[in-house]
């Protein structure tokens, strides 16, 4: 979907269709892209479990698009159209961009993370890395109790 949109962007909504020369379509009541990290977080997740470098490298191709068709003055915008890039980006910007996208962009480059979604972390849906209860109790476990009620243990 992103590499087949002329900017490289996936608009929100995309009809799957057999008739289409692409399988799917762009359907023209959803062509625009409000930055979205959704695939990017599924990139994230996807590079995390299986190591395999081409979640990185699609990664790139679309922060690379955002860069050359979202970025401003001052932030970043909305496309009204994937298709028409160079309409250039809207006066507008979605919280959830700086939030949670930029945030899975870092997440995916990053390699020394200590972020274990297996074992030990779980996301919120404002994509908070959280720990998990076992991994909390864990923690709790191993550490020393204080007996000593003066003092700050």
């Amino acid at each position: 979907m992103y590499a087949r949109s002329k900017s490289g962007l996936s608009s929100d909504n995309i009809k799957f269709d057999r008739k289409h020369e692409n399988d799917f379509r762009i359907t023209s009541d959803r062509p625009y892209y409000i930055l979205r990290p959704e695939t990017v977080e599924t990139f994230y997740i996807l590079h995390h479990l299986t190591k395999d470098p081409i979640y990185r490298e699609w990664g790139w191709e679309i922060f690379q698009s955002i860069e050359c068709f979202c970025r401003t003055d001052a932030a970043y915008g909305s496309l009204a159209d994937v298709n028409l890039p160079g309409d250039g980006p809207e006066d507008r910007m979605e919280s959830f961009f700086l939030a949670e996208t930029l945030k899975y962009f870092y997440l995916l480059f990053n390699p020394d993370n200590e972020l274990d979604l297996l074992n030990k972390h779980v996301f919120n849906t404002e994509a908070h890395p959280i720990r998990t209860f076992p991994d909390l109790e864990k923690q709790q476990n191993g550490r020393r109790q204080c007996t000593n009620t003066q003092s700050n243990c």
